[in-house]
This record gives C-alpha cells, sequence and structure tokens, in this order.
C-alpha cells in the first residue's frame, strides 16, 4: 500500500521574557483515512471529464497552497524528522487565536500574526509497500496546467455511497493520493468495512495512481473484482485534477453526474444529478442513527410524507427550498444535505478547508482542558467528539464533573446542528447550562480545528492562548501562554506520588526551589535547558512537557489521534499478549499490558511466572520509550522473548490503529488473532496474510478457559469444527472470513455455529485496523 499525505513542518519558537532559540520535535500533518461499503456489481467505466483547451487564456487565482509533504514510512522505525529554528523576536503582548471569522459555508480569514521563519522539511519521495507493476513513465507536462496543492473529489454516488480520492498535485503528476470509499455519513469508511473485493484494491490502484498525470491516471486498467469504485476512483482523481487546473472553462460549472451529500446531523442524504449544468434529478434518503440509508421499505408514515414533500422542493428550488408547515427541521437537515452534495459537484470548489480529521485544544486550566476531534467535509462539520482531560491531560470520560458528561451529548448536537464553531460564542445562547466553561472550551477547540484545516493557512506556527502540557510520565504539568508564536509565561506544577498536582503552599522548600530554577530555565532555554544536578530525571519531564505544550499550542495536524487504543500480539494455542496503549501526540502517556487466554480474560498471576515477571518491566521500559519507533528498541525481558516480542507487536499496532492516515490502509493487520464466543466457550484462530483471512482454526473450551479434548466433544461440534477448518486453503479469503452467517444441517449445529461466528466475528475485530 502506498504511503499516504504526511505533511512534515519542523517550528522553532521564541520563548520570553528571554528570547532563545527552542528545538521543537518536528510534526506531521496527515490528513484522515478510513473506508467504507464497496462492491456489488462491475459497473461501466466513468469517462473523465474532458479537459480545456490548452490555449485558454490564464488569470488570476488563489494559491491553495500546502506546506512540503514527507510520506510515512510503513515500517515502525522511522528515521527522525529534522529539526529547524528560529530567529529570536522580541517578546510580544499577548494577542487574541487568530480565528476563521466567517460562518459555516464561507471563508473564514486567519487573523496574522508574527512567524519565526522556518524551513521546512524536505519531501520525501512515495514509495510502494508493494512490487508496482511495470509501467510506462508519466507523460511530461509541459506547462503549469495544474495549481500545485491538496484537493478532494468524489465518484457518482449510488445506493452504498461513494467513492472518492484525496490527492496532492505537483507538478502535473500525482505526488500522493488517499483513496477514500464512503458511507452516507462517514468522509471515509473503515476498511474492513467495505466489500471484501476492496480490502487490496485500495493498495493496488493507489499503486497504479500514484505519479501518474491527469491521461496517465484516466489510462489506468480497473482492478478485477472491484471495477466499480476503480472507475469510481478514476473519476474523483480527474474531477480533482479538472479542480486543480490554474485556468477552467467558464461554461462549466457542475460535474455531470449523481452527487451526494449529508446533512451534519444526520438525518437525511440527498442525491442531485446534473446534466450540462442543470439538476435534472433529486433523491432523498432518510438515515438511521448508524448513518446508513433507511429501506424505502422500512419508511414511516412520517419520513414518506417528508421524502414527498421535500423531494419536489429541492428539485425546484435547491438551497432555497421553503419548508412545509410541520417539516421546518426535516427541510433544514434536507437543505443542508443539497448544499453538501451541490459543493461536491461544483468544479470550482471555493472551501476555505481541505476535507479530513482534525484534532484540537480549549485554554487550558490547572483543572484540565477540553478536546475536539472533528471530520470537515466542504467546510462543514460532519462528525464531531469532545471530551474533558484531566489535569495529567488523559480523558476522563464518566469521572469528569458530572455537569460536563452531561453536557456533552447536547453540545456535540449544538455544534452539529451549527455545522462549525460558534463564531460569536455566547456563554448564554451557545453553552450548556451547568457547564459553560466547557462549552466554551469545546467551541474554542473546534475553531481552532477548523483553522488547522485551512487549505492556505495563516502565517503564525501556533495559536495564542494558554497550553497545557504534561510530560508522558505525568510528573511535570506546564500551563504555557503563548502571543504571537512566543512563550510569555509558563507555570510549573509537580505531580506528587499520587498522580494529584501538589499545590503550591503544599511544596517543601527544596521543591519550591526546584520549581522556581525549572521554571526560569524554560524561559530562558526551552527544551536546551541544562539538566539541574541531581534532578536529571525531573529536568527532562519538564523539556518533555514543554515540547508537548508547544505541540498541544501547534496548528499543524498530527500523525495520531489521541485516545486509547487496544491491540494484540500473535496468538497461539495458549492464548495472547494484550495492549492498552493511550496517546498524546504520537507519544505513550499510559500503556497497561496483559497475557490472556484463550478466552481472551487476563491470566494475571496465573500466567507464566517469567511472564508476571516481564509484565512491569516492560511496561516500565515502554513508557520510558515513548514512541512508536523507540519501543521496537526495547530489549526482550530473559526468559519471557516471545510475550516480550508479542507485547512490543501490539503496542505497534495500537499504533497503526491510531493513525489519522494508514500508512497502509488494509483491512487487517497480518498475524495470528483469536477471538472468543459471548459465553467464553468457544475460541476462533484466525490466521490473516496481506491483510486477508486465509486460515481459522476451532477450540471449545471449558468454563475456566482451557482447551477441551477431542473425545470430549459432540457431534454437532466436530462438524462445525470441521466445517470451517476444512474450508480453509491458507492462501486466500477463508470462507467464513467475510459476513460469516450460522449453519448447520439441524438445531444443534446449528446452535454451536452461532458461537462459532460469534467467535469469528471477535476474532476479526482483534485483527482489524
Amino acid at each position: 500500500m502506498k504511503k499516504l499525505i504526511s505533511l512534515t513542518v519542523s517550528a522553532a519558537i521564541l520563548l520570553a521574557p528571554f528570547a532563545y532559540t527552542l528545538n521543537v520535535p518536528a510534526l506531521n500533518l496527515k490528513v484522515d483515512a478510513v473506508s467504507a461499503a464497496s462492491e456489488e456489481a462491475e459497473a461501466p467505466a466513468a469517462k473523465p471529464t474532458a479537459k480545456p483547451a490548452a490555449t485558454a487564456k490564464p488569470v488570476a487565482t488563489p494559491k491553495a497552497t500546502a506546506k512540503p509533504v514527507a510520506t510515512p514510512k510503513a515500517t515502525p522505525k522511522a528515521t527522525a524528522t529534522p529539526k529547524a529554528t528560529a530567529t529570536p523576536k522580541a517578546t510580544a503582548a499577548p494577542a487574541a487565536t487568530p480565528k476563521a471569522t466567517a460562518k459555516p459555508g464561507t471563508t473564514p480569514k486567519a487573523t496574522a500574526a508574527p512567524a519565526a521563519t522556518t524551513v521546512p522539511a524536505a519531501t520525501v519521495a512515495p514509495a510502494a509497500t508493494a512490487k508496482p507493476e511495470p509501467t510506462t513513465l508519466p507523460v511530461t507536462v509541459k506547462e503549469n496546467v495544474y495549481q500545485d496543492g491538496v484537493y478532494v473529489a468524489y465518484g457518482d454516488a449510488y445506493s452504498k455511497g461513494t467513492e472518492g480520492a484525496k490527492i496532492e498535485i505537483k507538478d502535473g503528476k500525482i505526488t500522493s493520493i488517499d483513496l477514500l470509499r464512503t458511507s452516507p455519513k462517514l468522509i471515509d469508511r473503515d476498511a474492513r468495512n467495505n466489500y471484501s473485493a476492496l480490502w487490496q484494491a485500495y493498495g493496488l490502484m493507489t499503486n497504479k495512481l500514484l505519479g501518474k498525470t491527469r491521461d496517465g491516471a484516466a489510462a489506468v486498467d480497473a482492478v478485477s473484482g472491484a471495477t466499480r469504485s476503480s472507475n469510481g476512483w478514476k473519476l474523483s482523481v480527474d474531477r480533482a485534477f479538472e479542480r486543480a487546473l490554474t485556468v477552467k472553462d467558464t461554461d462549466a460549472i457542475y460535474f455531470d453526474g449523481v452527487h451526494m451529500g449529508i446533512d451534519p446531523t444526520g438525518k437525511y442524504a440527498v442525491f442531485a444529478t446534473y446534466e450540462s449544468n442543470k439538476l435534472t434529478a433529486v433523491k432523498v434518503y432518510p438515515l438511521n442513527s448508524a448513518g446508513d440509508f433507511v429501506d424505502e421499505k422500512a419508511y414511516t408514515a412520517e419520513q414518506s410524507a417528508a421524502v414527498a414533500a421535500i423531494t419536489p422542493a429541492l428539485l425546484a428550488k435547491g438551497t432555497a427550498a421553503q419548508p412545509v408547515a410541520g417539516l421546518e427541521a426535516d427541510f433544514k437537515a434536507a437543505t443542508n444535505a443539497f448544499w453538501d452534495a451541490e459543493q461536491n459537484a461544483k468544479i470550482d470548489n471555493t472551501s476555505a478547508y481541505v476535507d479530513g480529521f482534525y484534532s484540537s485544544y480549549g485554554t487550558a486550566r490547572s483543572v484540565g482542558v477540553e478536546r475536539a476531534d472533528i471530520v470537515i467535509r466542504n467546510g462543514k462539520l460532519v462528525d464531531v467528539k469532545l471530551f474533558r482531560l484531566g489535569n495529567n491531560l488523559i480523558d476522563r470520560g464518566a469521572t469528569a464533573y458530572a455537569e460536563v458528561v452531561k453536557a456533552n451529548a447536547p453540545m456535540t448536537a449544538k455544534l452539529l446542528g451549527n455545522g462549525s464553531y460558534f463564531a460569536n460564542y455566547d456563554e448564554k445562547v451557545d453553552g450548556i447550562s451547568g457547564a459553560t466553561e466547557s462549552s466554551h472550551g469545546w467551541n474554542q477547540a473546534v475553531e481552532r480545528a477548523f483553522e488547522k484545516a485551512l487549505k492556505v493557512p495563516g502565517e503564525a506556527n501556533y495559536f495564542d492562548g494558554k497550553f497545557a502540557g504534561v510530560d508522558n510520565q505525568s510528573k511535570v504539568l506546564l500551563l504555557v501562554d503563548v502571543a504571537s508564536d512566543a512563550v510569555t509565561n509558563i507555570k510549573l506544577s509537580l505531580f506528587g506520588t499520587d498522580g494529584k498536582l501538589i499545590a503550591d503552599d503544599k511544596l517543601s522548600a527544596e521543591q519550591k526551589s526546584l520549581v522556581g530554577t525549572l521554571t526560569s530555565g524554560l524561559l530562558a532555554k526551552g527544551v536546551q535547558m541544562s539538566d539541574i544536578t541531581g534532578q536529571e530525571e525531573l529536568s527532562a519531564a519538564a523539556k518533555a512537557a514543554l515540547t508537548d505544550a508547544l505541540t498541544n499550542a501547534s496548528k499543524v495536524q498530527g500523525t495520531y489521534k489521541d485516545g486509547t487504543f487496544t491491540a494484540f500480539g500473535d496468538a497461539y494455542d495458549k492464548g495472547t499478549n494484550r495492549a492498552d496503549v493511550t496517546l498524546r501526540n504520537g507519544k505513550i502517556v499510559n500503556v497497561a499490558l496483559y497475557r490472556v487466554g484463550m478466552n481472551l480474560v487476563d491470566r494475571g498471576k496465573a500466567a507464566y511466572p517469567e511472564v508476571v515477571k516481564a509484565i512491569p518491566q516492560l511496561t516500565t521500559s515502554i513508557l520510558a520509550a515513548g514512541t512508536r519507533e523507540a519501543v521496537q528498541d526495547v530489549d526482550a525481558v530473559s526468559g519471557a522473548t516471545s510475550s516480550s516480542v508479542a507485547l512490543k507487536t501490539a503496542v505497534d499496532r495500537a499504533y497503526g490503529k491510531a493513525e489519522i492516515v494508514e500508512a497502509n490502509k488494509a483491512a487487517y493487520f497480518d498475524g495470528i488473532f483469536i477471538g472468543v464466543s459471548a459465553d467464553k466457550l468457544v475460541n476462533v484462530m484466525t490466521y490473516v496474510e496481506h491483510g486477508v483471512p486465509v486460515k481459522m482454526l476451532v477450540y471449545y473450551l471449558d468454563k475456566n478457559g482451557s482447551t477441551r479434548a477431542v473425545n470430549q466433544l459432540t457431534d454437532a461440534e466436530l462438524a462445525v469444527k470441521s466445517e470451517i477448518e476444512s474450508t480453509s486453503t491458507g492462501y486466500s479469503l477463508h470462507k467464513y472470513g467475510y459476513r460469516a452467517a450460522a449453519f448447520g444441517n439441524n438445531d444443534a449445529e446449528k446452535e454451536v455455529s452461532a458461537k462459532v461466528v460469534e467467535a469469528i466475528k471477535s476474532a476479526l475485530e482483534s485483527a482489524g485496523k
């Protein structure tokens, strides 16, 4: 699978009141991708949009420039990104955070702030993860026909969604590409939720399209078994090139075809058909809670009436359609969905934002901070998740203040209903009563996330405001004030051994002196501060906390999502190893390791003594390593080598699940995975090769999780076991590796097979990316 879009930016910041040069680790920008439905029947190849004559007279157009892109490495070990330094500047007075002041649907303007001079990382040439098939050299582009930048476009919609492509164009060629497969609700669906024919088509089509010109991409052959989606991706790429034209055909407004849109609240999807710049058909679909189309046969009377009223109104008036009395909410949702479809259809899509996933923080306080993870399409908010973090910057979840927990759902609904952040936030109008401070923090986080998505970013590298930073082992908390790309103040606090902050008036004289020395050192020298003799560990923690705070303040989206991700190492007939990894800014801030049995239950002290001894050692070593690459260099514990390797593999797979843009977009990790039935009495071991489940073994367990002997099995159990294992080829998709369903010649076999299917689904969930 080709490596996807990533933008590596090395930024240095001025820290005040003393001017100094700060080394900040390079930050990688990757735009979100995960996948969706797939292939039921082949469709004829889509015809690429005709290109305008080369003799068209150039006109000035705004540049949607992207920062230099570095293709991520597929292997766990990556070369460190070069750092850059900035010329020191005088301390500037705090200024308001640059805001995108326009309401949804308009282009926001970011307030420019003095920026530190940066040296962009060199662009890395894309590298194939699989052996590409021989192709002729791409046609040389002799004229600057296309504007360099990142473009997103979609193919024609149909009942399962649509294909899309996010490509970077440079010198008329595709330099990076992310193939999308959407459901009605999501910008891109996880690959394993697609049809199996698409699982490997992603990599094959990516390899074929990467490096091609527009003509070269149009000539690429479809992948056998995924013809419809292959042609949908090619059409998406062609439309992206059309949008990138320096000189566009002024007579062409819309792409011919069927275009899909949704409303941010997920109530309706709308298909709009355009022919020769005219809207010729509209189809309205109610959506269910999962974001999928409601089957027309299952419409309620209310849904049928709403669809019947809305459809002709949209066809006649589009976004100017007037609501029917009693259906105002339905009309608003459907009109928003139509607007989205219309934006997807427009050749000259003027959205100020790049579609994708973005995450950001609100104003930090000593008690914690709010975070928002959002998905943007056509400049509108189509998905948002809100978090309340503690002062260790780890999500508090249900343990947050009761009023804050209660406010999460209604604030989410308000933001989605608005389609963006509230540009002129009013706590009485826009906030949730009882949680106005958190409501403001969430709105601010969404606003900053939108600014990260700007096609043309402002000059500033950092947001203005107060940002928290914590080292990955929670020893030090910093509250850092940033204004005009300079740090103007730092408040340093220490965590006690109980994991709680030590109040200032509870610090010992020695601790107060240490806090003062660390604070002045960070202000004067930043992460280049010299370690305090005898306090090297705490000095390192303070510098790590500063790096964390500045990363939280950065306007560049990181490589990984924050959160806790569970993954497994390779299994064998005694069980497997599990890692729950909590990440923030790509750093491991918490990790829990387990040795689980065949029933996936933690064995605890009942595990092998060597493994019991190794787990705390590995936990400490993995936390100290802190990164995906460094974990792989952690030494195995003597006597528990296999488990050490498996647990390190599990950590690496957790990082794989956290990737905003998958380095290798596939349905499953390669390896051996186990799953169990709901009653934990059936275990299925699944072997995955090249992203495809190819072999399965069935084990029946007793109530203690031990494997039952063959001579203890019933005829029904033996029959089901034989069916599953005899249909394994070991090299192609297993018969029950995709949408497995219960089977059997009698009730006993059907009952057993139902449990086996539960275990299969559990194993595939463990293997899933």
